[in-house]
């Protein structure tokens, strides 16, 4: 077998670092045209699991629109952002600043006017109750027990009793509205710590879950790398065995049709030794007759030569005919013979094992020839993965170490207080408790009074003999008017005191919180010293945490959120050429020799042509005319004329040629059982023979086609299919990095750090401080002053209404000064 090398180098130029731009879904389609197992395409990133937004109070809600109504009359100005700032930046000069002061005053002037007006009523009530008890004391201002009686008197009444209703009606109102914000704002500051612990621990675990989502895009790194080492390591049998799939095509058929030539090879020439052994077998045989009938005939001539023998000399020609004399010859088919041993001896299986194990060796070849590569590559690989980690240090993200133990102390301080709050609460919860139930003492005292009261009045009775129960009526109303006096004043600077607590909270921060206000002013450069976030992050440009709250909200990523990609150029550092230049220049320089082979020699080639020619030119028609020739022997003809004319000899003459008779009629007896079934024998193997004749004669033109083909396959094409395999097997491994490019970009600008659970916990901590607690304090207030304000109007007509079911000391009678005429009587005169 001739062998002869093929020297390759891998033809791999700068074309691949243009084309990888191009994305992942290019990259694939470059690869060679047996599909790249390509690596699986790593998941996204698991997100972790947060809390919901804090659960809004609704026990306060129906008063809210009322309220909010009510501070924005009072503070319809917009968040005063400059005067803060001037706050903020001269802390120290506002009191003796009169300017600031001013524009102060002139901001809360609605505040000031509310307070102006609590302190009035904080100031004029005690007085007013003081002179009204003091006024009655002396008989005055409806003191003195007497109540003048008048046609009007009882519609008064009811119009007083109908007002005080209303009016109780209304306190009690407010009343039930203080019990339920009473009830809202503890429900709210118990559930606080738990609302405000989910939020830092959101943003604890969001904190947490960013340094280790950029963590697993770097791991993905490593195991991207991982995969190509092990391909790598894999070269000879992924590429070797790409090669094979290509040769399969056509010298796996060359290769059948060599060994089904083989083996009809060995059949013919098994069929052929068969043959000449009956050939063989046969010629002896008939040379044993031969010899037989020679004796028969030299003994029939001795007995015609005799002179007692009459008219014998007729069987002298026939005598001359006796004979079976017959040798086989078929000279083409020891000629195909000899062509059919040549091909054996040529041994067309080792031929085949030997093209056998230039094709199975091919991995094998590969991994030698790529040994050097292989070692220098994973070297080379080793440092991609650290240059690729390189940019999550980059990113600073141990700075969000720093806010998550801040996040902790403050976690820490709020379990702190978590004790004195609850026990504050409790007693500011029982205090409200009290509050309102003084309200409800007033609302009762005036209930009663107009139950009580109308229940034992008559109002034909003299009011000085008015009943105990409406006197009782009466006294309840006073109660109601005399707690109303003694408490008002009282719950009014309360009112003052939360209503400036919780109006200011609303106004100064919740509105503004709630409308983005409050964000834009913290944006304000220089409101927090040494504060600047976009500095802070090593950033080119500053970024407001308005604008990062907005973000937030939509939940975006930290790389778009914080300006990441200022700090970091994403498309440098996952530059895939930039990783695998070095690669692919260790595969340009490689040289992969990759030897062919002769899967037939010339020389067998051309015996296969021989033994076709010989297999052509066999002919066998002579063995048949032979065979022909050996079936139409007929002894028992001559043997018949014989005994024709030993019937007409003497008796001793008649008696020799009638054994000589039997005897050829034992040797023709001998030649039908024992010539005949080999002649016809051998006419059947002949023809067997002649049909495999023509199917070896096919079978050796179809190798010689196949093979032919096959080696035209390999000669022509097989550098090109080592370059284009080698090419897709470089082409698959820069895949990888394609794919993890890509992968890990949309991780890191889509994924990483989706900032919505920032925005939803700080949405937690307002809804706690404004929406639960603010909102429910600002309606205790204001229910309060609801109630409070109403006291007035109920202390009026409860001190008026009093008169008309309590017992007079003095009557008063009320004459209605009816004129009676006198209508005559009716006389029945009788005649």
């Amino acid at each position: 077998m001739r062998l002869y090398g093929n020297m390759w180098r891998w033809p791999y130029t700068g074309e691949v670092g243009t084309m990888l731009l191009l994305g992942f879904s290019l990259a694939q389609s470059v690869s060679a045209q047996l599909s790249c197992q390509a690596a699986e395409t790593a998941q996204n990133l698991t997100q972790p699991h947060y809390n919901n937004t804090a659960n809004k109070n609704t026990d306060a809600d129906f008063l809210t629109p009322f309220i909010q109504s009510f501070l924005y009359t009072v503070q319809p100005h917009p968040f005063p952002k400059d005067l803060f700032l001037e706050i903020v930046n001269n802390p120290q000069q506002v009191q003796s600043n009169r300017k600031l002061m001013n524009e102060i005053l002139v901001y809360e002037v609605g505040f000031l006017v509310c307070i102006a007006i609590g302190i009035l009523y904080i100031f004029l009530m005690p007085i007013i109750g003081f002179f009204l008890a003091c006024c009655r004391c002396c008989g005055n201002c409806g003191g003195k027990m007497y109540q003048k009686q008048t046609s009007s008197i009882h519609c008064l009444r009811r119009t007083l009793y109908f007002s005080v209703f209303a009016i109780t009606i209304i306190i009690f109102a407010g009343n039930i509205c203080m019990f339920r914000s009473n009830e809202a704002l503890k429900v709210s500051v118990d559930q606080s710590p738990l609302e405000l612990s989910n939020a830092i621990g959101d943003m604890h675990t969001f904190l947490v879950a960013v340094p280790q989502a950029m963590e697993n895009v770097v791991s993905e790194s490593y195991r991207t790398v991982q995969e190509v080492t092990k391909n790598l390591d894999d070269i000879g049998r992924q590429v070797g065995e790409k090669i094979q799939q290509h040769f399969r095509g056509t010298l796996d058929p060359a290769l059948q049709s060599v060994k089904l030539l083989h083996q009809e090879s060995l059949n013919t020439s098994d069929r052929l030794d068969k043959l000449n052994s009956s050939l063989a077998q046969l010629q002896s045989s008939i040379d044993h007759i031969q010899a037989n009938v020679s004796a028969v005939r030299d003994r029939i001539n001795q007995t015609l030569s005799k002179s007692e023998c009459n008219g014998c000399h007729n069987l002298t020609e026939d005598m001359q005919k006796l004979t079976v004399d017959i040798t086989i010859s078929a000279p083409t088919l020891h000629e195909f013979q000899s062509a059919v041993d040549e091909v054996i001896n040529a041994d067309l299986q080792s031929k085949i094992s030997e093209v056998e194990e230039f094709f199975n060796a091919i991995p094998q070849r590969v991994t030698n020839e790529t040994k050097d590569l292989v070692q220098s590559s994973k070297e080379q690989l080793d440092g991609i993965a650290e240059q690729i980690s390189q940019f999550s240090k980059d990113l600073s993200l141990s700075a969000l170490n720093d806010v998550s133990g801040a996040l902790n102390q403050l976690q820490s301080d709020i379990n702190n207080l978590l004790t004195g709050v609850k026990t504050g609460e409790n007693i500011r919860w029982v205090v409200g408790v009290v509050l309102c139930c003084v309200v409800l003492l007033v609302v009762a005292c005036n209930i009663l009074g107009l139950i009580v009261g109308p229940l034992g009045l008559s109002p034909n009775v003299d009011p000085t003999n008015r009943s105990r129960t409406s006197d009782c009526g009466g006294v309840f109303l006073m109660i109601g008017a005399g707690f109303s006096f003694l408490f008002s004043w009282l719950f009014m600077i309360l009112v003052l005191l939360l209503f400036l607590l919780g109006g200011n909270m609303h106004t100064l921060i919740c509105r503004p919180w709630s409308n983005g206000q409050l964000l834009k002013f913290l944006d304000t450069p220089g409101l927090i010293p040494n504060f600047e976030l976009g500095p802070a992050l090593g950033l080119k440009t500053n970024i407001n945490l308005s604008d990062i709250y907005r973000d937030c909200e939509k939940n975006q990523p930290l790389w778009t959120t914080l300006h990441l990609y200022e700090l970091v150029d994403l498309e440098d550092v996952l530059n895939v050429s930039k990783y695998t230049a070095q690669i692919q220049k260790e595969f340009e320089n490689t040289d992969i020799t990759l030897s062919s082979v002769n899967i037939l020699s010339p020389e067998l080639i051309k015996q296969l042509s021989n033994i076709s020619a010989k297999a052509t030119n066999f002919n066998s028609t002579a063995v048949t005319q032979q065979l022909n020739a050996i079936s139409s022997i007929n002894l028992n003809t001559t043997a018949d004329k014989i005994d024709l004319l030993s019937n007409q000899q003497q008796t001793n003459i008649g008696d020799e040629l009638q054994n000589e008779i039997l005897n050829l009629r034992l040797i023709q007896a001998d030649i039908e059982t024992i010539i005949f079934p080999q002649v016809k024998n051998l006419n059947s193997s002949i023809k067997s023979l002649q049909s495999t004749l023509e199917k070896i004669n096919g079978t050796v033109e179809e190798v010689l086609s196949k093979v032919g083909a096959a080696q035209d396959f390999l000669n022509t094409n097989t550098t090109q299919i080592v370059k284009t395999e080698s090419r897709g097997f470089l082409d698959c491994q820069v895949d990888y990095f394609t794919a993890y490019a890509v992968w890990a970009n949309i991780m890191v600008t889509q994924q990483v750090g989706r900032c919505g659970p920032v925005a939803r916990a700080v949405d937690s901590v307002e809804t706690v401080l404004c929406v639960n607690m603010v909102e429910s304090l600002n309606a205790f207030w204001f229910s309060l002053g609801w109630c409070v304000m109403f006291f007035i109007p109920s202390i009026i007509f409860s001190i008026k209404l009093a008169k008309y079911y309590r017992r007079m000391k003095y009557s008063d009678v009320f004459d209605n000064h009816i004129i009676m005429n006198h209508i005559p009587r009716a006389q029945m005169k009788i005649t």
